[in-house]
């Protein structure tokens, strides 16, 4: 006895015809009877009394009607109940960002994404930056979020989040040595600067000391931003960073900015494969933007 016998037999309980019943549910009459038939050998009784022009229920018909219309309802109820659950979004979403767009940028990200997707395994991995795109690239990462590099891959799909200014900073307090520098116009041709090792915070450094037609020394090239900060904190030279990072960095009254200078901004944004972005989990991700 399966479900779609149980339905068709419902259907001509209540058609009492069937013509009718073989049209509405899909089905030729003769493979209608065949089912009723195994219905009623299944039960051992009869089911309908028909002949040619009348048709109508036994006392086995009309006490199979509620137990079938029970199971049919159940059995439907379940299926919405499976269907329902299946699609809940589940899987693992692993993200990569440095330790300040975790806590600037990340969490509006994933409060939205959470509230919908609660199922969904948050797997956050924080680094330089500059690390980012190769971490999507290689599918360490499902995406990061990350600087747009000048030179954007084709093989990557980039969602703008916001704009990063960058700014020059300098010692609150500097050494001697530095100060006398600093005193000198500043000398930027001769000031010791602190430095990201890699990616677009670098190379808008780079295209600055051009403008300004410059090669100083470099005291130090950092992975990440983070420590820029704290090394001109400390007095180890001038440095370039974006002001998300100097803003809330624990160190940030112990620099302060040069002003006049002027910096391209970062564009800070979501980053995954393109050959990716369809997977159900990115796809969701992405969408919210």
């Amino acid at each position: 006895m399966n479900i779609k016998n149980l339905q068709l037999f419902l259907h001509l309980s209540d058609s009492l015809s069937f013509h009718h019943t073989a049209q509405s549910m899909h089905i030729s009459p003769s493979a209608l009877s065949r089912v009723i038939q195994r219905l009623e050998q299944e039960l051992g009784q009869s089911l309908f009394n028909r002949d040619n022009r009348h048709v109508e229920l036994t006392m086995a018909g009309k006490k199979l009607i509620p137990v079938a219309s029970t199971i049919v309802a159940n059995w439907l109820s379940l299926k919405t109940e499976l269907h329902s659950d299946n699609s809940i979004l589940q899987g693992k979403l692993k993200i990569f960002c440095s330790v300040t767009a975790s806590y600037t940028h990340l969490p509006a990200i994933l409060t939205t994404f959470r509230q919908r997707y609660p199922q969904i395994e948050i797997q956050l991995l924080t680094g330089d930056s500059a690390l980012a795109i190769d971490k999507v690239l290689t599918d360490e990462v499902d995406v990061a979020i990350t600087a747009k590099p000048e030179q954007l891959s084709t093989k990557l799909t980039y969602i703008e989040l916001d704009h990063i200014p960058m700014s020059v900073i300098s010692p609150t307090i500097a050494p001697p040595t530095i100060q006398q520098l600093l005193d000198q116009g500043p000398n930027w041709q001769a000031l010791p600067f602190v430095l990201a090792e890699s990616g677009p915070a670098r190379s808008r450094a780079n295209t600055w000391f051009k403008q300004k037609k410059i090669s100083p020394p470099i005291y130090a090239q950092i992975s990440g931003h983070e420590a820029i900060v704290s090394m001109v904190a400390l007095g180890c030279g001038i440095g370039i960073a974006p002001d998300v990072v100097i803003n809330n960095s624990p160190m940030s009254d112990k620099v302060q900015r040069f002003p006049a200078e002027l910096i391209a901004p970062l564009s800070l944004g979501l980053c995954c494969k393109q050959s990716r972005h369809q997977e159900n989990v990115l796809k969701a991700l992405l969408q919210l933007f």
